[in-house]
């Protein structure tokens, strides 16, 4: 072996150990969650609908927090994040109307997910403390607003990417709070592991109780209301008149369903308690039986360029329109169509892997080169 790649192996050694097992393997299982969701679904992983975008928000606030800390470490000053933070953002930003005009099959959140970037860099130095308490109160006061969002920006890009309903920055921002304040944690101490697990119960059982016997009955009363109130509710909208009286009806109705992707309180509250649950998990077994998560953690450290692989796949095969590329759109029709959808995405990241190729990644760093 040349001594040349004697370095490169120990460097790569080195910047291994510095990853956490348990964040790279949660935002594996949650890519491959939104694989199954968009090419296997079926009635028995309906559960992964909603649910793993809620913990590639987690996971991505939890790897913000590391990324800025460890950037504050190297750097007296805060310039070099908030130039990276803008480069990443423009990055990921300009790569998210371009997948949008393929006009694919699936949503496309980079967009969102750019402006979440943005919107929380001056929270980066808030106390742990605060962090908490900011995400508690924006789960409760992102979801009306993002709902009001959907109605006024929704035909203006931008406007939507940051607050206009379900898929918008403002919806994931409380999920994306609580993981820069999870970040602040010692993710290797068994004893937060603990706490991950124990919190996100206490989170998942109680709002899940409150989804099942309040929230639908108020679902039915509002749209019994709102069925004795077309005149009111489906009033015809001006598509010419002056901003606001060209916009639709604001839909509430939204607010007191649960349904994946919904943005209500209930909806990121259950997923985020359900995440906190898994990651905790994956806290333990990494600490102790770290092996067994690598295969999902070669997914995680690819995120960007599978979520983008997924988006580009689901475009060619509606272009193609035949029997077979149709199929595949479907595979949840076959038994264990989920799992077999999961062994191709994880076969796919050991070749990436394999060959060290991370296309959307690679392209990122050297455009945040350029500014750092």
């Amino acid at each position: 072996m040349s001594e040349e790649m004697r370095k490169k192996n120990e460097l790569t050694e080195v910047k291994e150990e510095k990853r956490l097992l348990a964040l790279d393997a949660a935002r594996g299982l949650a890519v491959i969650g939104m694989y199954i969701q968009h090419f296997a679904l079926n009635q028995w992983n309906s559960f992964v609908s909603g649910n793993t975008m809620i913990l590639f928000m987690l996971c991505s606030g939890i790897s913000y927090t590391i990324m800025a800390e460890r950037m504050l470490e190297k750097n007296a000053g805060s310039k070099p994040l908030n130039m990276r933070i803008l480069a990443r953002s423009v990055f990921i930003d300009f790569a998210g109307y371009v997948l949008i005009m393929l006009n694919g099959p699936f949503a496309v959140v980079l967009t969102a997910y750019a402006m979440l970037y943005l919107f929380t860099l001056p929270l980066v130095h808030l106390e742990t403390k605060k962090l908490f308490l900011f995400s508690g109160i924006a789960f409760f006061v992102c979801p009306p607003l993002m709902v009001i969002g959907l109605s006024l920006f929704e035909n203006a890009a931008i406007l939507a990417d940051i607050a206009g309903g379900p898929l918008s920055a403002l919806a994931w921002m409380p999920v994306f709070l609580m993981g820069m304040a999870i970040g602040r944690s010692d993710l290797h101490k068994t004893e937060n592991a603990v706490k991950f697990i124990a919190s996100g119960a206490m989170i998942l059982i109680p709002v899940k109780i409150v989804d099942v016997f309040v929230m639908r009955g108020l679902y039915n009363s509002y749209m019994e209301w709102a069925a004795s109130n077309l005149s009111i509710v489906n009033a015809e909208v001006d598509a010419y008149a002056m901003w606001p009286h060209n916009t639709q009806p604001i839909m509430w109705q939204m607010l007191f369903s649960s349904s994946p992707q919904g943005g209500s309180t209930c909806e990121l509250l259950i997923g985020t308690g359900g995440s906190l649950i898994l990651f905790g998990v994956l806290c333990l077994v990494g600490n102790k039986y770290g092996k067994i998560l690598k295969l999902f953690c070669n997914v995680g450290k690819l995120s960007f360029t599978m979520y983008v692989l997924q988006i580009v796949l689901g475009w060619a095969l509606q272009s193609m329109n035949t029997e077979w590329s149709l199929a595949l759109m479907g595979i949840g029709s076959i038994p264990f169509g989920g799992i077999l959808m999961a062994i191709v995405v994880i076969v796919l990241s050991m070749i990436f892997t394999k060959f060290q190729c991370s296309p959307f990644e690679t392209m990122m760093r050297k455009f945040e080169k350029k500014f750092i």
